[in-house]
């Protein structure tokens, strides 16, 4: 059924769901796991950029210890992922390495937000929803230790 899934994982409480849930579908199907954070930049001149400098590379090192979070659970439950780290906006990074390592399945946590946070800004769900070439679960199940950690 999937060969390749991409797991975007942010460390959130939202993402640890996504990640259980993407992983357990790994471990049915054999599919392959891909693990992804971005770190989101935005699109200012170069003199904003370059007074970013210093929080960008705060961000770096708070998502490399995010997806080395990430790896050790996955590991823990028998996956061996690949990781990778984007710079950008998510909607576009994600579509980006889904096409280019052939992902059949992307699993993103669903974060909620309100009427007015959905109304001012898109959310990556759905800018995901228009430009992905593959299946996409917004994950929300909760996963027992009792579904991972098992002999199939």
């Amino acid at each position: 059924m999937y060969k390749k899934i991409l797991l975007c994982f942010d460390g959130s409480r939202e993402g640890r769901l996504a990640l259980r849930e993407g992983a357990r579908l790994a471990q049915i199907t054999g599919a392959a796991v891909i693990l992804l954070a971005v770190v989101e930049t935005g699109a200012g001149s170069a003199l904003a950029h370059a007074a970013d400098v210093g929080a960008l590379a705060q961000q770096q090192t708070d998502f490399k210890e995010i997806l080395d979070e990430g790896y050790r659970r996955l590991s823990g439950m028998g996956l061996s992922p690949e990781v990778h780290m984007e710079f950008g906006d998510p909607v576009a990074k994600i579509t980006q390495v889904a096409n280019a390592i052939g992902a059949d399945l992307v699993v993103i946590g669903h974060h909620q937000q309100g009427f007015w946070t959905r109304w001012m800004s898109r959310s990556v769900a759905a800018g995901l929803g228009d430009t992905l070439g593959c299946s996409l679960l917004l994950a929300q199940k909760v996963v027992e230790d009792s579904e991972l950690f098992h002999n199939d």
